[in-house]
């Protein structure tokens, strides 16, 4: 699998293990240290050839994204649940941890981030579906958040991440109802 974007990555870990699963360039930031010289190097990329940011599922790679998010413009984004990326002795989570096949999907199913902030859906349909405030609802928004693709969000988070994949309500409403199945299985 050939990928025509630049992949922005933390670390050399992760550029060893992306050329494992596709072919294609990258850019290291050398973990959350991103300076002004790599976010050059960003913005130059994406002018040429476009950017995949693909960071850990993890505080610092959230950080890394929302910086290069403040500096940079129109970068697409790649996510690894933290169940993909995590080491199989458990000691880290990141994409060096991750299966080729896991990588490969991740980056098939990007996403571009607008910076018009739009939905049809509402902080009502979160709590109406028990996404925020309720006693299962972090494992809800853990599993919305993986099968929509979109990274771990938090219950402040969740709303901004669905609107800034653009997620319609229909997306949304059908994903949900599948977490909603898939718990009421469990329970059974």
């Amino acid at each position: 699998m050939k990928i025509k974007e630049i992949i922005v990555v933390e670390g050399r870990d992760d550029t060893v293990k992306i050329r494992l699963a596709v072919d294609a360039d990258t850019i290291e930031t050398n973990g959350s240290a991103i300076n002004h010289t790599t976010l050059e190097q960003i913005q130059h990329a994406q002018v040429k050839r476009g950017v995949i940011v693909f960071t850990d599922p993890d505080y610092p790679g959230q950080r890394i994204r929302n910086i290069i998010n403040e500096h940079v413009h129109g970068c697409k984004h790649a996510f690894l649940t933290r169940d993909d990326a995590r080491a199989k002795n458990n000691k880290g989570i990141g994409i060096e941890h991750a299966s080729i096949e896991s990588i490969q999907k991740a980056l098939r199913d990007v996403y571009e981030l607008k910076r018009v902030y739009e939905t049809d859906i509402r902080k009502e349909d979160l709590i109406k579906y028990g996404l925020i405030g309720g006693p299962r609802a972090s494992y809800r928004r853990n599993r919305l958040s993986e099968l929509l693709q979109i990274g771990h969000t938090n219950g402040k988070q969740l709303l901004k991440r669905l609107s800034m994949f653009q997620i319609t309500y229909e997306n949304f409403e059908q994903v949900i109802q599948k977490v909603l199945q898939e718990e009421n299985n469990e329970h059974q």
